[in-house]
């Protein structure tokens, strides 16, 4: 277990996050030793198959200083925690509907010493306020994650910038079909890794509420 990967593909960090990603595989390791945080047969490869996934929406796109970035169905804080370690003046607000890989997230938030990020054991739709992004890995086609998350989104700046930015694998053809402005990012042009071959980050502006 080794964050060299996360290095080579991001050689702009600081010393701090460099030592906070180092820190990331050890407390995983420790969590899963517990409770089953993340897929056994993943947690060896947790740099690449969690961590540098979870980094995709750091290679495609640039969130602005101030940004309130929910991140919805976070399981073990992915890709809610690598996210908040490389945009430290971004705030993350972490949420899922299983309170104990909540606890394991906010102990991990809390080992890091992060200040940007906070969990919360609530559903998506349960909750009072907006964000100007939601980020997720997987937890549903589109049109039904657009259904849970769309009150959860603030209105677009003035630049355009909102929206949900998704970590989607496979042939998403038939699930944005609705959804013309989709803008997909196919990680295999960013990660020189097997892995990635049919991973990708879809970009879904803003969308109507309906």
């Amino acid at each position: 277990m080794n964050p060299q990967i996360v290095f080579d593909h991001f050689p702009g960090l600081t010393d701090s996050q460099k030592r906070q990603f180092e820190k990331l595989g050890p407390l995983y390791q420790d969590w899963n030793s517990k409770i089953n945080v993340v897929s056994r047969k993943d947690v060896e490869e947790l740099y690449l198959r969690h961590v540098l996934h979870s980094l995709g929406i750091a290679r495609v796109w640039q969130f602005k200083a101030g940004a309130q970035i929910l991140d919805v169905g976070t399981g073990g804080g992915f890709p809610g925690i690598p996210l908040a370690i490389c945009f430290p003046e971004v705030h993350f607000t972490l949420v899922d509907a299983i309170g104990k890989k909540i606890r394991v997230v906010q102990d991990v938030i809390q080992g890091l010493g992060l200040t940007n990020a906070e969990a919360h054991h609530i559903r998506a739709e349960d909750m009072d306020r907006k964000f100007d992004y939601v980020v997720s890995r997987a937890v549903a086609a589109m049109p039904t994650f657009v259904h849970w998350v769309k009150d959860r989104i603030k209105a677009p700046a003035p630049d355009g910038q909102g929206g949900i930015l998704y970590l989607k694998g496979g042939d998403l053809t038939e699930e944005l079909a609705p959804y013309p402005q989709a803008k997909i990012y196919p990680l295999n042009e960013e990660f020189d890794n097997p892995f990635f071959e049919t991973k990708k980050v879809v970009y879904l502006p803003y969308p109507k509420k309906g």
